[in-house]
Protein backbone atom coordinates (compact mmCIF):
# COMPACT_ATOMS: atom_id res chain seq x y z
CA UNK A 1 0.00 0.00 0.00
CA UNK A 2 1.42 3.36 -1.03
CA UNK A 3 1.69 6.33 1.29
CA UNK A 4 -0.81 9.17 0.78
CA UNK A 5 0.28 12.15 -1.32
CA UNK A 6 1.97 14.83 0.79
CA UNK A 7 1.95 18.37 -0.69
CA UNK A 8 4.94 19.26 1.49
CA UNK A 9 6.98 16.79 -0.54
CA UNK A 10 5.78 17.88 -3.99
CA UNK A 11 8.33 18.91 -6.60
CA UNK A 12 8.07 21.40 -9.46
CA UNK A 13 8.11 19.90 -12.95
CA UNK A 14 7.78 21.18 -16.49
CA UNK A 15 4.92 19.80 -18.57
CA UNK A 16 2.00 20.81 -20.76
CA UNK A 17 -1.60 21.40 -19.67
CA UNK A 18 -4.72 22.84 -21.29
CA UNK A 19 -4.46 26.62 -21.53
CA UNK A 20 -6.32 28.56 -18.87
CA UNK A 21 -8.81 30.05 -18.61
CA UNK A 22 -10.59 27.04 -20.04
CA UNK A 23 -13.38 27.62 -22.60
CA UNK A 24 -16.42 29.22 -21.00
CA UNK A 25 -19.80 27.53 -21.11
CA UNK A 26 -20.86 29.97 -23.83
CA UNK A 27 -17.89 28.94 -25.98
CA UNK A 28 -18.22 25.16 -25.57
CA UNK A 29 -19.82 23.16 -28.33
CA UNK A 30 -21.92 20.11 -27.41
CA UNK A 31 -20.16 16.77 -27.83
CA UNK A 32 -22.35 14.19 -29.56
CA UNK A 33 -21.81 10.43 -29.34
CA UNK A 34 -23.94 7.48 -30.44
CA UNK A 35 -26.30 7.78 -27.46
CA UNK A 36 -25.21 10.87 -25.55
CA UNK A 37 -24.91 14.62 -25.75
CA UNK A 38 -22.35 16.27 -23.49
CA UNK A 39 -23.30 19.91 -23.16
CA UNK A 40 -22.38 22.86 -20.94
CA UNK A 41 -24.12 23.00 -17.57
CA UNK A 42 -26.70 25.70 -16.85
CA UNK A 43 -28.74 26.96 -13.91
CA UNK A 44 -31.76 25.20 -15.41
CA UNK A 45 -30.09 21.87 -14.59
CA UNK A 46 -30.61 22.20 -10.84
CA UNK A 47 -33.69 19.93 -10.62
CA UNK A 48 -32.02 17.08 -12.53
CA UNK A 49 -28.73 17.63 -10.72
CA UNK A 50 -30.40 17.52 -7.30
CA UNK A 51 -32.27 14.36 -8.30
CA UNK A 52 -28.98 12.65 -9.21
CA UNK A 53 -27.32 13.77 -5.98
CA UNK A 54 -30.34 12.46 -4.03
CA UNK A 55 -29.60 8.86 -5.00
CA UNK A 56 -27.66 7.06 -2.23
CA UNK A 57 -26.20 4.58 -4.70
CA UNK A 58 -24.70 7.42 -6.75
CA UNK A 59 -23.38 9.42 -3.80
CA UNK A 60 -21.89 6.38 -2.07
CA UNK A 61 -18.76 6.57 -4.22
CA UNK A 62 -18.24 10.33 -3.86
CA UNK A 63 -15.97 11.90 -1.27
CA UNK A 64 -19.08 13.41 0.32
CA UNK A 65 -20.43 9.91 0.76
CA UNK A 66 -24.05 10.96 1.37
CA UNK A 67 -26.96 12.52 -0.50
CA UNK A 68 -27.32 16.28 -0.45
CA UNK A 69 -29.33 17.61 2.49
CA UNK A 70 -31.54 19.78 0.29
CA UNK A 71 -31.67 21.51 -3.07
CA UNK A 72 -29.69 24.44 -1.67
CA UNK A 73 -26.72 22.14 -1.07
CA UNK A 74 -27.01 20.83 -4.62
CA UNK A 75 -27.14 24.41 -5.90
CA UNK A 76 -23.95 25.26 -4.04
CA UNK A 77 -22.22 22.35 -5.78
CA UNK A 78 -23.63 23.23 -9.20
CA UNK A 79 -22.50 26.84 -8.80
CA UNK A 80 -18.90 25.62 -8.81
CA UNK A 81 -19.31 24.73 -12.49
CA UNK A 82 -21.37 27.72 -13.64
CA UNK A 83 -20.18 31.18 -14.74
CA UNK A 84 -17.92 32.73 -13.61
CA UNK A 85 -16.47 29.45 -12.29
CA UNK A 86 -16.96 27.58 -15.57
CA UNK A 87 -13.53 28.64 -16.89
CA UNK A 88 -11.86 26.88 -13.94
CA UNK A 89 -13.11 23.41 -14.89
CA UNK A 90 -14.22 21.36 -17.90
CA UNK A 91 -17.38 19.66 -16.66
CA UNK A 92 -20.41 18.69 -18.75
CA UNK A 93 -24.02 17.68 -18.34
CA UNK A 94 -24.37 14.09 -19.59
CA UNK A 95 -27.66 13.82 -21.49
CA UNK A 96 -29.46 11.11 -23.43
CA UNK A 97 -29.31 11.94 -27.12
CA UNK A 98 -32.77 10.54 -27.80
CA UNK A 99 -34.66 12.52 -25.16
CA UNK A 100 -32.32 15.25 -23.95
CA UNK A 101 -32.75 14.06 -20.36
CA UNK A 102 -29.81 14.93 -18.11
CA UNK A 103 -28.64 11.66 -16.54
CA UNK A 104 -25.31 12.69 -15.11
CA UNK A 105 -22.41 15.06 -14.88
CA UNK A 106 -18.77 14.47 -15.70
CA UNK A 107 -15.44 15.88 -16.75
CA UNK A 108 -12.57 17.77 -15.19
CA UNK A 109 -14.12 18.91 -11.92
CA UNK A 110 -10.85 19.44 -10.05
CA UNK A 111 -7.90 21.23 -11.65
CA UNK A 112 -5.48 20.22 -8.88
CA UNK A 113 -6.00 16.67 -7.64
CA UNK A 114 -4.38 15.11 -4.57
CA UNK A 115 -1.37 14.37 -6.79
CA UNK A 116 -1.15 17.87 -8.25
CA UNK A 117 -2.49 17.00 -11.71
CA UNK A 118 -6.02 17.66 -13.08
CA UNK A 119 -8.65 15.10 -12.11
CA UNK A 120 -11.58 13.61 -14.01
CA UNK A 121 -14.75 12.21 -12.49
CA UNK A 122 -18.38 11.52 -13.25
CA UNK A 123 -21.71 10.47 -11.75
CA UNK A 124 -24.62 8.88 -13.60
CA UNK A 125 -28.14 8.08 -12.43
CA UNK A 126 -28.42 4.53 -11.08
CA UNK A 127 -31.17 3.68 -13.60
CA UNK A 128 -28.61 4.12 -16.39
CA UNK A 129 -25.91 1.89 -14.91
CA UNK A 130 -24.82 -1.22 -16.80
CA UNK A 131 -25.58 0.19 -20.26
CA UNK A 132 -22.07 1.20 -21.24
CA UNK A 133 -22.85 4.91 -20.99
CA UNK A 134 -19.98 5.72 -18.63
CA UNK A 135 -17.22 4.60 -21.03
CA UNK A 136 -19.09 6.24 -23.90
CA UNK A 137 -19.00 9.50 -21.96
CA UNK A 138 -15.38 9.14 -20.88
CA UNK A 139 -14.01 8.32 -24.33
CA UNK A 140 -15.77 11.36 -25.79
CA UNK A 141 -14.54 13.58 -22.96
CA UNK A 142 -10.94 12.42 -23.40
CA UNK A 143 -11.05 13.32 -27.10
CA UNK A 144 -12.30 16.81 -26.21
CA UNK A 145 -9.70 17.14 -23.43
CA UNK A 146 -6.89 16.23 -25.83
CA UNK A 147 -8.12 18.79 -28.36
CA UNK A 148 -7.90 21.73 -25.95
CA UNK A 149 -5.03 24.17 -26.71
CA UNK A 150 -1.89 23.42 -24.69
CA UNK A 151 0.68 25.60 -22.98
CA UNK A 152 3.98 24.78 -21.35
CA UNK A 153 3.75 25.20 -17.58
CA UNK A 154 5.48 24.46 -14.30
CA UNK A 155 3.38 22.62 -11.72
CA UNK A 156 3.90 21.15 -8.27
CA UNK A 157 3.16 17.42 -8.27
CA UNK A 158 3.67 14.27 -6.26
CA UNK A 159 7.25 13.15 -7.04
CA UNK A 160 6.02 9.61 -7.76
CA UNK A 161 4.35 10.95 -10.91
CA UNK A 162 7.63 12.37 -12.21
CA UNK A 163 9.59 9.21 -12.99
CA UNK A 164 12.67 7.73 -11.35
CA UNK A 165 14.55 9.42 -9.91
CA UNK A 166 12.19 12.41 -9.53
CA UNK A 167 13.86 15.81 -9.69
CA UNK A 168 12.83 19.44 -9.51
CA UNK A 169 12.66 20.98 -12.97
CA UNK A 170 12.28 17.66 -14.79
CA UNK A 171 10.25 17.54 -18.00
CA UNK A 172 7.31 15.21 -17.31
CA UNK A 173 4.51 13.97 -19.59
CA UNK A 174 1.12 15.54 -18.96
CA UNK A 175 -1.20 13.44 -16.77
CA UNK A 176 -4.90 13.23 -15.86
CA UNK A 177 -5.94 11.45 -12.67
CA UNK A 178 -9.00 9.53 -11.49
CA UNK A 179 -9.55 8.28 -7.93
CA UNK A 180 -11.79 5.31 -7.10
CA UNK A 181 -12.61 3.13 -4.10
CA UNK A 182 -11.60 -0.52 -3.87
CA UNK A 183 -15.20 -1.75 -3.94
CA UNK A 184 -15.97 0.23 -7.09
CA UNK A 185 -14.57 -2.42 -9.43
CA UNK A 186 -16.90 -1.38 -12.25
CA UNK A 187 -15.35 2.09 -12.51
CA UNK A 188 -11.84 0.67 -12.31
CA UNK A 189 -12.53 -1.70 -15.20
CA UNK A 190 -14.06 1.15 -17.19
CA UNK A 191 -11.02 3.37 -16.63
CA UNK A 192 -8.71 0.63 -17.89
CA UNK A 193 -10.84 0.16 -21.01
CA UNK A 194 -10.55 3.89 -21.71
CA UNK A 195 -6.76 3.93 -21.56
CA UNK A 196 -6.07 4.69 -17.89
CA UNK A 197 -3.42 2.77 -15.99
CA UNK A 198 -3.45 1.90 -12.31
CA UNK A 199 -0.94 4.23 -10.69
CA UNK A 200 -1.08 3.29 -7.01
CA UNK A 201 -3.48 2.58 -4.15
CA UNK A 202 -3.37 4.65 -0.97
CA UNK A 203 -5.46 5.08 2.16
CA UNK A 204 -7.46 8.11 3.28
CA UNK A 205 -10.10 8.85 5.88
CA UNK A 206 -13.56 9.10 4.36
CA UNK A 207 -15.88 11.87 5.48
CA UNK A 208 -18.85 9.51 5.48
CA UNK A 209 -17.25 7.28 8.13
CA UNK A 210 -18.04 8.63 11.59
CA UNK A 211 -15.21 6.55 13.07
CA UNK A 212 -12.67 7.93 10.65
CA UNK A 213 -11.80 4.52 9.26
CA UNK A 214 -9.25 4.48 6.48
CA UNK A 215 -10.43 3.37 3.03
CA UNK A 216 -8.39 2.17 0.06
CA UNK A 217 -8.31 4.47 -2.97
CA UNK A 218 -7.06 2.83 -6.18
CA UNK A 219 -5.85 5.75 -8.28
CA UNK A 220 -5.51 5.77 -12.06
CA UNK A 221 -3.81 8.08 -14.52
CA UNK A 222 -4.15 8.86 -18.23
CA UNK A 223 -1.37 10.26 -20.42
CA UNK A 224 -3.06 12.52 -23.01
CA UNK A 225 0.05 12.78 -25.18
CA UNK A 226 0.78 9.06 -25.26
CA UNK A 227 0.14 7.33 -28.60
CA UNK A 228 -0.68 4.18 -26.65
CA UNK A 229 -3.81 5.84 -25.25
Amino acid sequence: MATPPNPDEFITVKTTLPARPLPSSADRQPIVTERLILRPLSRDDIAAYHSIRSQPEVMHFTMQGRVDKDIAESQSRLDLFLPPNDVENYNFAICLKETGEMIGIGGNHNWVSSFGWPEVGYMIRKEQWGKGLAPEFLRAFLVAWRELPRVEVEVKVDPRTAGTPPADGAVVPEQLFAVTETENARSQAMLRKCGFEHFLTWKARHVRDENGELINLPTFRFLPNSKAT
